[in-house]
């Protein structure tokens, strides 16, 4: 006589609910790193900065102009041939260090404090969390690079109304030009935020991103003229102007090949920083 059996049935405690099973996806990574850039108190200090840099130094540039005027002071050499958009966009310069330090921390800070072993042990294939990352960052500086341009040329114009440099929305190239600044600004954190996650240093980081937007663009100048003209079009700071400058200068590139280059410089960092990522520990 043999005697069948059945595979015991598992079953649930009772008032108990089943565990409900979690899928790391795209969208799932990209919200957990936008909780994350808005949970630190440095992403609304630095945010503030850069765009009081980009609003306060353009509008302090438009009132020395119209001062120079109205005052009957010889006018600065800076500004003898500024009009309304390149007054307001004077505190580019400024808002991008802002802008690059913050992309820099937020990857480089999660390393400093050890906290990128638990966001790498809950994505294991690593590289979402880059691509999230400099998604979520870059958003968030294009819409303050753009916010804080638009809202410069508007105070500023009206400023200017009336002087040599008055300009409008609708003179040409003037929007493209503030788009250009927005755009810009927003792959400076981008590249920040790659700096970030290929030195892990924040110190390394910031060192890096200001050596290569203000310092090389100084050392170049010492080069011989010939070799100045043709390495100086296509330095990171240099071919990023060009993206938001109003009119083409002499030895600069076109806003259209600016950009090329720029987007350029910003996919290198990025595709050293997914290397790295993927080749060695956190």
């Amino acid at each position: 006589m043999s005697v069948i059996t059945s595979p015991r049935a598992t079953t649930e405690e009772p008032g108990k609910a089943p565990r409900p099973e979690y899928k790391v996806t795209g969208r799932r990574v990209l919200r957990s790193e936008w909780s994350k850039l808005w949970s630190l108190r440095s992403t609304w200090i630095t945010l503030g900065l850069g765009l009081l840099f980009l609003v306060a130094f353009g509008l302090i540039a438009a009132a020395r102009y119209k001062s120079s005027l109205t005052s009957g002071r010889q006018m600065d050499p800076d500004f003898a041939d500024a009009n309304a958009l390149t007054l307001s966009l004077f505190g580019v310069s400024l808002a991008q260090l802002a802008l690059g330090v913050l992309g820099v921390l937020v990857t480089a800070g999660e390393y400093s404090t050890g906290m990128i072993r638990s966001t790498l042990a809950a994505v294991p294939k690593r590289l979402p969390v880059l691509w999230s990352k400099a998604t979520a960052y870059g958003v968030v500086a294009l819409i303050v690079g753009l916010v804080g341009a638009i809202a410069t040329f508007l105070i500023g114009s009206q400023i200017l109304s009336g002087t040599p440099a008055e300009l409008s929305l609708s003179d040409s190239g003037v929007v493209r030009s503030l788009l250009g600044a927005g755009l810009y600004l927003g792959l400076i954190g981008v590249i920040g935020v790659a700096l970030g996650s290929l030195l892990r240093s924040v110190a390394g980081g910031i060192t890096v991103l200001v050596a290569a937007m203000m310092l090389v663009p100084g050392l170049i100048t010492l080069l011989p003229s010939a070799w100045q003209n043709n390495i100086e079009p296509y330095l990171p700071s240099v071919a990023g102007g060009s993206m938001y400058a109003l009119d083409k200068a002499p030895n600069t590139l076109s806003a259209g090949a600016g950009l090329a280059v720029f987007l350029g410089w910003t996919v290198v960092v990025l595709a050293a920083a997914a290397w790295r990522l993927k080749r060695t520990d956190a």
